[in-house]
């Protein structure tokens, strides 16, 4: 196995200035800086002991984050992967999920600069690289999640358009949802551990729609209506005709229509304001295909009793008319409350932070 030790450390202060971050808008109190640069950041995943892990889907490696005080350290732990979208952090192992396979990194905070051959485990995954950047997670019933985006913009293919789940080891793997065009960013509830995830609409049915979906998943075996039935309430042109999309269950909530939805987190810390507390913060990662641009933000959707009541920008700015100096595409809170933001486009890692106003 390739590997590269502190070949690419830098450091980053906490507090130095924000970098390409004027234009960020965030609510009173909160502030934004650079926590790390890392090439094509993308998914991101949180050890025991503090170390940022850091995936990207272009290049082909996979990065330690280390807090040093003020400061710091990135380090390129793994190279030679192919699209090493998925990450996840489980019992002190790290997984990194290719195209069509998962490697389990044993031990990896205690081997950062030595890091040992990956064990690849026994789960057949397509190699199609169409929405072939897998999303991985463990839930909290020890379960493995494995996001398998359909091959296509729009088709019905038997084995795609899912999320399964496994042991750890590979083993005893079903299918928890389907009907899911591509997920690329999913969690749970931290009370009712109830299942939440982000789903990217079709694409070629104009600027307007469909919109991107939240959707919930109480239980397994639901059906959440591609490529029949967009949105909850939009029959495909090609493949809905003959279905009823009340067959199907409609989202948790309608998103921006292409604003390419990808990380979703509850806040679970104790730096922001309490009214953020387990609400539901969604990495829009910015429409490709649109007239005029949309998404390029940190979104928050609002719950009442595990219902979404509103839905509304939370950090926004990278995008300016049309110009674009960022795309997010996941969140992670740390321990000390505050919330990171991955940027594959301007190859940084943001922290979001609070500080109540001076009276």
């Amino acid at each position: 196995m390739f590997r590269r030790y502190c070949i690419c450390l830098t450091i980053v202060c906490l507090s130095c200035s924000a970098y390409a971050l004027d234009d960020v808008v965030l609510p009173p109190g909160f502030s934004i800086a650079v926590f790390a640069d890392v090439p094509n950041a993308r998914s991101l995943a949180l050890g025991d002991n503090g170390t940022v892990f850091v995936s990207n889907r272009r290049g082909h490696s996979i990065y330690a984050v280390v807090p040093e005080g003020d400061s710091t350290r990135t380090i390129e732990l793994i190279g030679s992967l192919d699209t090493p979208n998925g990450i996840a952090f489980h019992d002190g192992d790290l997984y990194v999920a290719e195209k069509n396979r998962v490697i389990r990194y044993a031990a990896i905070e205690k081997n950062l600069t030595n890091v040992p051959d990956g064990e690849v485990l026994d789960i057949d995954l397509p190699s199609e690289s169409h929405h072939g950047w897998r999303y991985i997670s463990f839930g909290p019933d020890g379960k493995l999640y494995i996001s398998i985006g359909a091959p296509c913009n729009i088709c019905d293919e038997d084995g795609f358009g899912q999320i399964v789940r496994m042991n750890a080891d590979g083993s005893d793997r079903e299918t928890f949802a389907s009907g899911i065009r591509n997920s690329v960013g999913f969690t749970w509830h931290p009370q009712t551990h109830e299942f939440w995830f982000t789903d990217n609409g079709r694409d070629m049915l104009g600027d307007d729609l469909p919109a991107d979906e939240l959707n919930r998943a109480p239980v397994a075996g639901l059906h959440f209506g591609y490529p029949y039935c967009h949105a909850g309430d939009i029959p495909d042109p090609r493949y809905g005709k003959d279905r009823n999309c009340g067959d199907f269950v409609a989202p948790a909530q309608k998103l921006g229509p292409h604003v390419a939805s990808l990380g979703i987190r509850f806040y679970t810390g104790g730096m922001f304001p309490e009214k953020y507390h387990e609400q539901i913060f969604i990495a829009e990662h910015g429409s490709w295909n649109r007239s005029r641009k949309i998404g390029y933000r940190v979104s928050l959707v609002r719950l009442e009793d595990g219902v979404p009541v509103s839905y509304e920008p939370f950090a926004e700015g990278w995008l300016q008319k049309e110009s674009v100096a960022g795309r997010p595409v996941d969140l992670l809170v740390l321990d000390d409350g505050s919330m990171l933001v991955s940027d594959d486009y301007a190859n940084k890692i943001y922290r979001i932070s609070y500080v109540a106003p001076a009276e």
